[in-house]
């Protein structure tokens, strides 16, 4: 049964604690935030980090909050969702609805109902959510207090986890209520708060930003995934830099296929893309993220019509999450960018459906370029291509150096001119095919520093010195 390590959470019933991992095995819950449906890298992340944390010896539960996460390896978050979206958004619109009893709204907190009102949720930008956002870092003294009470009753009452951690800090309006009755320890996970609080208008974002500061002072530990982003963190948040630690990012692992099995698929995927033309080599530069201005799609887009003007062997493949909010946009563009060029040079790959295609697309890369216009503050999609073998061209900001060094493989460019992006590109090898089986090093490289068995334990120790 999915992500069932204590007991049986979908029926709400006692918690009879498992002892698989013996009974010294730390009890952590970490609480995460669904995406309304689009595949989120701080999602993924969660759900690895708890399976990284089991395979190192801790009990670990994931407990998805707003809506059920969307992830394209096996879930390991529970089915129950708490603070579900359509109640979390009616309390804050709806005059009177924080007055009904729980038991006439709970339905709507179930995982189809929940997926269903909230389809089309991520076309909403923050732009819409400043008083739902501040109503929320409020916690138990705005409308949602029901909703708040009900997941610190199952968490001190039920579940009676060592360890509570949150997987940023939006979720921090819970904290002073659940440190009156919680009496373990609770850290956060920083993933991006930022971008989210920089884009929401004021006066809401003002708002926002001291109560999370508030609210952020109150966690055990603060972690991240990069050192950019704990200095950064420290100084937007106005806390000591000593209270942060960076943790490793972990990728999955289990689902890859051999070496060889990718070579022979880069091979075939070589022969098909050069048939037909003369110039059997070329290299294929590849976006793979969110298509938003943020990630730096319409960046990439802009590049690539210059350089499809100026090289005729270097190709592009674009693919990953397109939201509503931002679809006419990138199909214009497309189209336009795909009457530049030769049939076949500016490909649209969509949205893979699963983990496979996902690496299918990755491994037809030569290089990742997401070329983001906000300061990254993990890079995920980075070890993703480099567990294929494929390098990034990034730019030179946030947590990219950090992965760029790591890997030891890849290139940075200045950010900030269109200019720059391109001739980055214009720069890159003309006969790059052929790189998997050239480099194996990048791939080993990240297994040694980002798989599962390396990272869980170093993580869990982390969190262990929180608990202690």
């Amino acid at each position: 049964m999915r992500g069932l390590r204590w007991g049986a959470y979908d029926s709400g019933s006692p918690i009879s604690i498992r002892k698989q991992h013996g009974v010294d095995a730390l009890k952590i819950a970490i609480i995460t935030a669904g995406g309304a449906g689009m595949f989120c890298g701080s999602c993924m992340q969660d759900n690895t980090l708890a399976r990284a944390l089991r395979m190192a010896g801790a009990d670990a539960v994931l407990l998805p909050t707003y809506t059920p996460i969307r992830v394209d390896e096996e879930n390991e978050s529970t089915s129950r969702v708490f603070l579900g979206g359509v109640n979390v958004y009616l309390d804050s619109k709806l005059p009177g609805w924080k007055l009904l009893p729980r038991r006439f709204k709970r339905w709507l907190d179930r995982p189809s109902i929940v997926q269903l009102l909230s389809k089309r949720s991520s076309s909403i930008d923050a732009s819409q959510l400043g008083d739902l956002t501040v109503d929320l870092l409020r916690g138990s003294t705005g409308p949602q207090r029901a909703e708040i009470k009900e997941l610190i009753d199952f968490l001190c009452d039920d579940l009676r986890p060592d360890v509570v951690l949150f997987s940023n800090a939006l979720l921090s309006g819970i904290l002073p209520e659940l440190k009156s009755r919680f009496s373990g320890r609770i850290g956060c996970l920083l993933q991006g708060d930022d971008i989210f609080l920089e884009a929401l208008p004021e006066p809401w974002k003002s708002q926002a930003r001291k109560l999370v500061s508030q609210n952020v002072s109150g966690f055990d530990r603060l972690f991240t995934h990069s050192q950019y982003y704990a200095a950064f963190m420290a100084k937007y948040l106005n806390l000591d830099a000593s209270r942060f630690r960076t943790i490793p990012l972990t990728v999955d692992t289990d689902s890859l296929r051999t070496n060889q099995d990718m070579h022979v698929e880069r091979q075939q995927l070589d022969v098909v893309a050069s048939s037909g033309r003369s110039d059997i080599r070329r290299t294929t530069v590849g976006y793979f993220a969110r298509l938003c201005p943020e990630k730096g799609v319409f960046h990439f887009l802009d590049a690539v019509a210059d350089v499809v003007a100026e090289r005729s062997d270097i190709d592009f493949v674009i693919a990953g999450f397109l939201p509503e909010l931002h679809r006419k946009q990138f199909e214009k563009q497309l189209r336009a960018m795909q009457k530049l060029a030769a049939a076949g040079r500016i490909r649209w790959e969509g949205s893979p459906a699963d983990r496979d295609q996902k690496f299918r697309i990755l491994r037809s890369f030569d290089w990742l370029c997401v070329p983001t216009e906000y300061h990254e503050p993990k890079g995920l999609y980075v070890l993703e291509a480099a567990l294929v073998g494929v390098p990034s061209l990034l730019p030179q900001h946030g947590a990219f150096p950090e992965r760029i060094a790591d890997l030891e493989f890849g290139k940075l460019y200045e950010p900030g001119s269109r200019k720059a992006l391109v001739d980055a590109i214009l720069a890159l090898p003309s006969t790059n095919a052929g790189l998997i089986s050239a480099n194996p090093a990048l791939r080993a490289r990240c297994l040694e520093r980002y798989g599962m068995a390396i990272t869980g334990p170093e993580i869990l120790q982390a969190i262990r010195e929180v608990s202690g």
